[in-house]
Formats: structure tokens, sequence, C-alpha cells
């Protein structure tokens, strides 16, 4: 028997376990930070667009910034979906520029490992398998910027573009 436990027993556990790993009360202020965190990233990747040295490395970036976008718009849906309220961005959003070009893409590749983290956590906290499957989407793409990030570094490390 592979089972150390009745088929019941399993049965009647599994069905008592919470529709979520986390609660809305948990996940709902990190949805906010998120949305007004990818406003701010999409300052900062204006920046290093306009500072890439290729239209290659401007396109990809330009791709990231635009899925951040959707990204905003999803956890916009989510947020007003549960709250029943429509969260107001503030205009007068500020960022660090960074040193370097290089230094930006490093930032960058952190940016998007922090998000991929705050997006497990909102993705373990939402009950309806609809807006999972959403965050989910999110949580995918911000391993494949992740990906690009690496790839934009070994580009200047090959060329050696590196200058902190």
């Amino acid at each position: 028997m592979y089972h150390n436990f009745p088929y019941y027993i399993h049965y009647y556990t599994l069905n008592r376990l919470p529709s979520s790993y986390k609660s809305l009360n948990d996940i709902l202020p990190l949805i906010k930070q998120s949305i007004q965190s990818e406003n701010e990233y999409k300052l900062f990747y204006n920046y290093l667009i306009s500072i890439a040295p290729t239209d290659e490395e401007k396109n990809i970036i330009s791709s990231i910034r635009d899925d951040e976008g959707k990204h905003s718009k999803i956890f916009k849906q989510i947020y007003t979906f549960y709250t029943n309220k429509v969260l107001e961005i503030p205009d007068n959003i500020e960022f660090e520029k960074p040193k370097s070009y290089i230094t930006g893409i490093v930032q960058a590749k952190f940016f998007e490992l922090n998000e991929l983290t705050k997006d497990r956590d909102i993705m373990t906290g939402l009950p309806d398998k609809y807006f999972r499957d959403m965050v989910f989407e999110v949580v995918t793409d911000d391993i494949i910027h992740a990906n690009k990030y690496d790839y934009l570094l070994y580009l200047n490390f090959k060329n050696n573009n590196v200058k902190n």
C-alpha cells in the first residue's frame, strides 16, 4: 500500500484545508506595494532605455517595461475586485538614477527578483484560481525578465562595456 492512512482520513483532511495559504488581508498591502513599485520601475526602465548602448538592449528593456505596465493593470484589477476601491497612484513618483548603465541593469535584476518574491506571496493568498493564474503569468514574466537582465550583463561583459 502506498498510503499510510486510509483514504477517508486523507480525503477528510484535504477537505478541511483552507482555500489559500495566506489571507487576503496578508496580500492586499503587497498588491498595493506592487502597483506603486511598478510605476517607479517604469521610470527607471525608461531611463535605462535612454542610456542603453545598442538598439537590441533598448528593445529588451522596452519589452520588460511594457510587461511591467501589464502587471500593474493586473494588480489594479485584482485590488479593485477585492476591495471595491480604485487605487490612486500619485503622479510625482521619483527614482534614483544609477551610477552607470551596468549598475542600473544589476539594480533592475534585483528589482525583478524582489518582485518575484512578493508576487509569489500574493499568488498564495488569492482565493480564486482565475486571479492566481493571472499572477502566475506575472511570476513567469519576472523570471524571464531576470534572465533577460543576465543576458544584458553578458553582452556588456563580452563587449567590455563594463564601467561601474
